[in-house]
């Protein structure tokens, strides 16, 4: 299993239920895909994007850490690059050392 790090950027003209929504959505892609969510997404709320992305102004961020197999999220990728409701998304390998500071993985000796 690997340790990555997901931050996504919903859409700020939806609804913060919507949002929500997507946190579920994401969740549920993760664990289908053979994956797991480490903990509870960190939910940042709605914020002012640096700049206008499909002139929009505000987003709501969540960052996820979770534990997949390698290859295991290409699928979950491909549902957030066709969404139209997410403006963007990073999904980022973590080193081991990140990832077992984390409690995510055990620390090697």
């Amino acid at each position: 299993m690997r340790a990555y790090e997901l931050m996504v950027i919903v859409s700020g003209a939806s609804e913060e239920s919507a949002a929500h929504a997507w946190i579920n959505t994401i969740s549920k892609a993760v664990t289908a895909a053979g994956g797991s969510v480490h903990g509870t997404p960190d939910w940042w709320g709605k914020r002012r994007l640096a700049y206008p992305i499909n002139k929009q102004s505000d987003g709501y961020y969540a960052v996820f850490n979770l534990l997949a197999p390698g290859g295991a999220l290409d699928e979950v990728e491909r549902t957030l690059k066709l969404a139209d409701d997410v403006l963007r998304h990073k999904l980022l390998r973590l080193p081991d050392q990140e990832a077992a500071s984390r409690g995510m993985i055990a620390a090697k000796a």
